[in-house]
């Protein structure tokens, strides 16, 4: 019981800290190359993305 009880409070915890610095850690890991190249790279394969992001950026028609 006490193993139980001590894991859910761990994890607990960690989600806790994660949630509270979230922000940090996103700015961390985007602050190394080859995740944030990673990151673009994977949003950009996402339907409809690339088009609205370079139709908002070099101009033309809008559909946000």
């Amino acid at each position: 019981m006490s193993r139980i009880l001590s894991t859910i409070l761990m994890t607990a915890s960690i989600v806790f800290i994660v949630y509270r610095y979230r922000y940090r850690i996103i700015n961390v890991l985007l602050g190394l190359s080859w995740i944030r190249r990673v990151a673009v790279g994977s949003m950009m394969r996402l339907p409809g993305v690339k088009q609205k992001l370079m139709g908002s950026v070099f101009g033309g028609p809008s559909e946000w």
